[in-house]
């Protein structure tokens, strides 16, 4: 009855293994035995073929002490002659049975060290060969096996080895866990044949390459993945894989493939040759390197972004110190040719002391265009007539277009055509138009034509366009054509800055600036800048005010720079006094007459502009009111002084000055002193 329930329990079971417990227990309990073992026959590493156990049971409620079961290695039993004989008889199927006592050798020690008085074993089989033993003991008395006994232990030694037989291998298990992996692999594996004959194509592969597996096993992979430009020369996909000169099979590898749209794209490969039976496999794994590749290309275009942001920095360091050395000069220039041009009796020397300080003003501009590119904050501004931009701007790009053989109409508004504007640097950005439209031209056979034009939109916006016949821009490419560093033009003729500088300087004109695409072919660049409000008025417009503002301080290291300012300042009514070198307002200011206006530079050995301005911000409050920071490079005071409070902000005197700036400072100033009184 006991062997009719195991046999049950075995077939039932999904796992013989974790039953064998149980079981050991219910046949020694049937059997009134103490101990039930099921030994199992197996190599071990470095001790040959040994007897180790599968699954013991103890009787736990026995009053004596039972030791786990033995495994016996190999070198004991060929020490032991028992032991031999006893592991041929188990191989010939032969019962073990007998008491500790007529034992010799090993297994008598063994026994009695687990107070075994009894012992029952037999064989197992299991897919034709020797598998293990089962076993039981009694460990309280001598006993003699029955016949029913010996049965009943055969009749669960065949159970035993009946499912082992049934149960998934360990074959079975790779199988399983291989085809899981086929399935679950994120990279595409594909399996070809000595012939070139693809045998497995995975849930990647199919989704990689569009191909259903159904519909691509059984094809040669030549004729399939492999670029067309490629399959020359080959007659398989297996020729094509071994390769002329350069096999792919035991690389790794970057290359390219094609899926069933066509596509070629860049893959990751990993080929491996297999021998299965009498079959030569070619084992591939495949990775998809197109998002890879995407995101290096983002990321170098980041770095090069980065790169470049970095340069214009130290540009920008650079402009700055380069701006103050070079305004000193030309704030005297533009001075000294004021006073020759105020002074001289001769007209013909008044028309050139004219030419220079045009010339001096002009090279002011340019410099403080290349600060507002890098300091990118509203400049100055004053009504600006476009029309008179588009001529300036035209002026400066002419001898380009006339070498290059292009026509350019022109259709300005009637009438001067105002806006609130930074007149030179709007005129960049005009210029970096033209000068585009020109490099678009330069492979353009027949005709070249500019179309310039100013308008003023239904709601009264001034702007301007250009326009040119050339090749146009690609829609692909519009939506970045304003990026920093982005451009089309080949190495060494654009940098990729000048629409991004462009757009940077109308919209800190609170302008707006697009591209329109012209028919049949073309490109047209349009500014469109806010209506002049009726309120707007011109930057320095009015008289100075010179009563009240007699006197004035000019701190300054650079003698010729201090001097041309007195010049001026002379001209107006004002009487300078200058100090090279400030040391505090005490010995400053003490026992001369207090200063109606105070003029300082910004960068001075040992002290700076700013500096002198706190200490009269703290002592004269009354006089700070009165400062003006005479500068070439507002950078490196802008955050200084953005931090102080509107009201206490000093005035700026922007080098090199015309007669009218300094006008304009001396107005600003009486204006504030006849607010105060």
């Amino acid at each position: 009855m006991a062997a009719v329930h195991v046999v049950r329990r075995l077939r039932e079971a999904g796992d013989w293994q974790r039953e064998m417990d149980g079981i050991l227990e219910a046949l020694c309990r049937a059997m009134d035995c103490q101990r039930g073992i099921l030994f199992r026959l197996r190599e071990l590493p470095g001790q040959g073929f040994a007897q180790s156990v599968s699954a013991y049971w103890i009787d736990a409620d026995f009053g004596g002490e039972l030791a786990s079961p033995t495994v016996i290695v190999q070198s004991i039993i060929n020490a032991d002659p028992l032991l031999e004989r006893l592991q041929e008889d188990e191989r010939q199927g032969k019962v073990f049975a007998g008491h500790t006592r007529n034992l010799e050798g090993f297994l008598r020690t063994d026994f009695e060290k687990q107070n075994i008085k009894s012992f029952l074993s037999v064989s197992v089989f299991a897919h034709g060969h020797l598998w293990g033993t089962l076993a039981v003991n009694d460990c309280v008395a001598e006993r003699e096996w029955t016949d029913e006994e010996e049965a009943t232990l055969h009749i669960i030694a065949l159970a035993i080895g009946d499912a082992i037989e049934h149960s998934p291998s360990d074959a079975h298990a790779s199988e399983v866990i291989r085809r899981t992996m086929l399935q679950a692999s994120l990279d595409a594996i594909i399996v070809i044949d000595e012939a070139g004959s693809i045998i497995e194509f995975n849930p990647a592969a199919e989704k990689m390459f569009g191909f259903p597996r159904s519909d691509i096993l059984g094809k040669d992979l030549l004729d399939t993945i492999v670029p067309i430009y490629y399959r020359k020369g080959y007659a398989s996909g297996a020729e094509y894989m071994s390769g002329r000169g350069a096999p792919m099979v035991g690389q790794r590898m970057e290359t390219v493939t094609q899926n069933a749209a066509g596509e070629v794209f860049p893959i990751e490969l990993t080929a491996t040759e297999m021998r299965v039976a009498d079959r030569r496999l070619i084992f591939g794994s495949i990775r998809d390197l197109r998002e890879k590749l995407h995101a290096e290309e983002e990321i170098n275009r980041q770095r090069e972004k980065l790169h470049q942001n970095e340069k214009m920095a130290a540009m920008g360091s650079l402009l700055a110190g380069v701006s103050h050395e070079l305004n000193n000069p030309l704030a005297v220039v533009v001075a000294q040719s004021t006073l020759l041009h105020e002074f001289a009796t001769d007209p013909q020397t008044k028309v050139r002391a004219e030419k220079v300080r045009a010339a001096a003003e002009r090279c002011g501009r340019i410099v403080k265009s290349f600060l507002s590119m890098v300091r990118l904050h509203p400049t100055e501004q004053a009504e600006t007539d476009l029309n008179q931009v588009m001529r300036s701007a035209l002026e400066v790009t002419a001898y380009g277009a006339r070498s290059s053989g292009i026509v350019i109409d022109t259709d300005f508004a009637n009438g001067p055509l105002l806006a609130m504007a930074d007149a030179d640097h709007i005129t960049q950005v005009a210029a970096n138009f033209l000068i585009n439209s020109q490099h678009a031209l330069a492979g353009v056979t027949g005709e070249r034509r500019l179309k310039v034009r100013t308008f003023r939109s239904e709601r009264g916006n001034p702007g301007f366009s250009v326009e040119d016949n050339g090749p146009g821009i690609p829609e692909a490419i519009r939506s970045r054509i304003f990026e920093s560093y982005f451009t089309t033009k080949p190495v060494g003729v654009g940098t990729g800055i000048g629409l991004s500088i462009s757009k940077s300087i109308v919209e800190r004109h609170k302008g707006n600036i697009w591209f329109e695409e012209v028919q049949p072919h073309g490109a047209r660049f349009v500014v469109q800048l806010p209506a002049i409000t009726g309120d707007a008025a011109k930057a320095g417009e009015g008289p100075a005010r010179s009563s009240g503002l007699r006197h004035a301080l000019i701190i300054d290291d650079e003698p010729d720079v201090a001097a041309s300012l007195s010049d001026i300042l002379e001209l107006m009514g004002v009487k300078s006094r200058l100090v090279p070198n400030w040391t505090s307002a005490g010995e400053v200011l003490g026992g001369q007459m207090p200063p109606d206006i105070v003029f300082s530079d910004l960068r001075m050995p040992g002290t700076s502009g700013m500096s002198i301005y706190r200490e009269l911000l703290a002592e004269r409050p009354g006089l700070a009111q009165r400062f003006v920071l005479v500068t070439g490079d507002l950078i490196g005071a802008k955050a200084e002084i953005e931090a102080l409070p509107p009201q206490q902000r000093p005035q700026i005197l922007e080098k090199p000055f015309s007669t009218l700036d300094v006008r304009g400072v001396l107005a600003a100033i009486a204006d504030q002193a006849a607010g105060e009184s």
